[in-house]
């Protein structure tokens, strides 16, 4: 449990509220009566939602947004110890508190906090999980890394004693939480400018399983996640294809399109219900049964949970659809990782589509060196790869690895540079029954909106 006791204090200030890990934790701190300011750099409909509430931001990053009052600043990763709020508090001796400190606070106000972890598809997971409890009627809080069409946001305030949110593992910030149910997606190298290798990740997700309070909800096909919960003492439910899991799906079939379907499978062979899904890709399917898992341990319904899963549609840059303009569709995911990538573009390639493009953009210099053969071979997937330049984030490049350099190992492979030059090679060379999917944890997204754009202009009537 946190040791930072929060017992006096009724006036948080948030830097960087309108941050979608941020909002959420503000919005929920608010409703358990916290008088909330905040500040931002950017205009958002976050920003809108918070003000709606009653929450003061300000905008721009100033001393004086720092008030007497304040008993406690929280502050995005992003932000650093020279912003001048932090100076401001530093100076008038207030406590000055990173995000996930504060994640791991409001977790422990909920008998029945739930974290989803893994290196791959924490997002999708939360969001199912989230929707399943809504619908069941368990009114759950909480915090998404993305936005769930069916709450409208990327996070819920609920009456009840559950709240849901992810646990994310680079620098460790999962170990500031101490979750009632922590749910292990997976356990893959990634994050390996922080992470020594695969082994220091175990150890780290070991750790962070070790500070669960009553259930392991585990990967049961994933070789890393079970190595790393091997000796933790507490009740486990596993999940997965084998049936040597306790739930498990058999039986699996692609429908058409994002549709696929499976039995939902107990232990000992035990048909419990079938499952539609309208989003694609085994990848979701476990997402599915690690949600259903949990869902069913909190008591829910089961076809109440199948309902649920039927009616989820996907979040923000997980497969989303854009449109469909002249027969060409436009996607957008947030794939970012050699496994990501092979999943999405797997999926993509089973949609009988005539051709599908795989647009990617490299996300850290580190991690397309140390991965690049693993990247090279999942972007062979597709018909068509283009790939653009590597996006920095928090890293010089001293690595010496280039965009090119991923290209040349990818047969038929595209290098263009900016994303004025994809869209224009990708619009001109795209027909009809083509998927156009972007791909990448940075602002790819913007380079997909672009194609959106010049297409719809070329075939406007």
């Amino acid at each position: 449990m946190s040791e930072f006791s929060m017992k006096d204090i009724k006036n948080i200030h948030f830097i960087g509220i309108g941050g979608s890990g941020m909002c959420p934790l503000a919005e929920i701190l608010l409703s358990k009566g916290y008088n909330i300011t905040g500040s931002d750099c950017n205009e958002s409909d976050t920003l809108d939602r918070i003000r709606s509430y009653g929450i003061k931001v300000y905008m721009g990053h100033k001393e004086d947004n720092v008030g007497d009052n304040i008993q406690l600043v929280v502050h995005t990763a992003a932000v650093k110890e020279n912003n001048p709020e932090i100076a401001a508090a530093r100076k008038k001796g207030i406590p000055v508190m990173e995000r996930s400190k504060m994640l791991g606070i409001v977790n422990d106000k909920y008998e029945n906090s739930i974290a989803v972890s893994g290196t791959h598809g924490k997002t999708t997971a939360t969001a199912m999980l989230t929707q399943i409890l809504i619908e069941c009627g368990k009114d759950p809080s909480a915090i998404i890394g993305g936005k769930l069409p069916f709450i409208g946001g990327n996070s819920v305030v609920g009456k009840s004693d559950i709240i849901v949110s992810e646990a994310c593992e680079y620098v460790n910030t999962f170990l500031q939480l101490h979750p009632a149910i922590s749910i292990i997606l997976n356990v893959d190298a990634d994050h390996l400018d922080f992470f020594k290798d695969i082994d220091d990740i175990k150890n780290s997700f070991n750790q962070f399983a070790k500070q669960t309070r009553k259930l392991l909800v585990v990967n049961g096909d994933d070789r890393n996640s079970v190595d790393s919960v091997a000796d933790v003492d507490i009740d486990k439910l596993f999940f997965g294809i084998s049936d040597k899991n306790d739930y498990y799906a058999a039986n699996h079939s692609s429908d058409g399109g994002v549709e696929q379907s499976f039995d939902l499978m107990g232990k000992g062979g035990r048909f419990i219900t079938r499952i539609k899904m309208n989003v694609p890709g085994k990848h979701n399917v476990m997402n599915a049964l690690a949600a259903i898992t949990t869902a069913i341990y909190l008591g829910a319904d089961i076809e109440n949970i199948a309902n649920a899963i039927e009616h989820f549609t996907g979040v923000h840059r997980r497969f989303e659809v854009l449109c469909n303009i002249n027969g060409i569709t436009v996607a957008d995911d947030f794939a970012h990782h050699p496994t990501e990538l092979t999943a999405t573009l797997n999926s993509a390639m089973n949609m009988n589509f005539k051709r599908v493009w795989g647009v990617f953009q490299p996300h850290t210099f580190s991690r397309t060196k140390i991965l690049l053969d693993d990247f090279a071979k999942a972007l062979s997937i597709p018909d068509i790869a283009v790939i653009s330049e590597i996006l920095p984030v928090r890293e010089t490049n001293i690595y010496n690895i280039y965009a090119e350099d991923l290209c040349a190992k990818v047969s038929g492979s595209v290098y263009k540079q900016t994303f004025d030059e994809i869209t224009e090679y990708v619009c001109k060379n795209a027909r009809p029954g083509d998927l156009i999917i972007t791909m990448g944890g940075g602002n790819v997204y913007m380079c997909a909106n672009q194609i959106v754009d010049k297409l719809k202009s070329m075939y406007a009537n």
